[in-house]
């Protein structure tokens, strides 16, 4: 036996270690994705762990495991995912909230300086978009740039 044919029975008859690594790996980064991919990814992994342990040679190993993570990222992942999201809140929340409510220039409002008064109640420092917006105009918040609001003129 030459050392090409030694090496890889070596590697395939312990192919069983390399899968439980990948296994493991993925699911450790799946705990700090938490979007299904490399959960999938170590389900198709369990499969060629399970082939490699049947005595399947390592080339067969490697393509049913790669078709086995496909086939569940296609089909599993997704109605995962929708049952997953199914009761979440559909409320803009924080930031996302404030994009596109109205508002009075407190001040005048330049691309550097001004005031407006949200109609949640909250006052922020305000930029404009472009040109300078008079004191009591009508504004819509269309950015927020930190703690400014990026403010453009409503046009009545």
């Amino acid at each position: 036996m030459n050392d090409a044919s030694v090496f890889v029975e070596l590697v395939t008859e312990w192919s069983w270690i390399g899968w439980l690594v990948l296994i493991a790996l993925f699911l450790v980064i799946e705990m700090l994705t938490l979007d299904f991919t490399f959960l999938m990814l170590a389900l198709g992994s369990g499969i060629g762990l399970i082939t490699g342990l049947i005595g399947t040679p390592l080339w067969a190993q490697l393509l049913i495991a790669a078709v086995a993570a496909a086939l569940f990222i296609l089909f599993l992942r997704p109605p995962l995912l929708k049952r997953l999201h199914r009761n979440e809140d559909p409320t803009k929340s924080n930031i996302d909230a404030l994009i596109g409510l109205h508002g009075i220039a407190l001040s005048d409002i330049t691309t550097l300086t001004g005031q407006v008064k949200v109609s949640n109640g909250d006052t922020w420092t305000a930029r404009s978009e472009g040109a300078q917006i008079p004191r009591g105009a009508p504004v819509e918040i269309a950015a927020i740039n930190g703690a400014t609001a990026i403010v453009h003129h409503l046009n009545d």
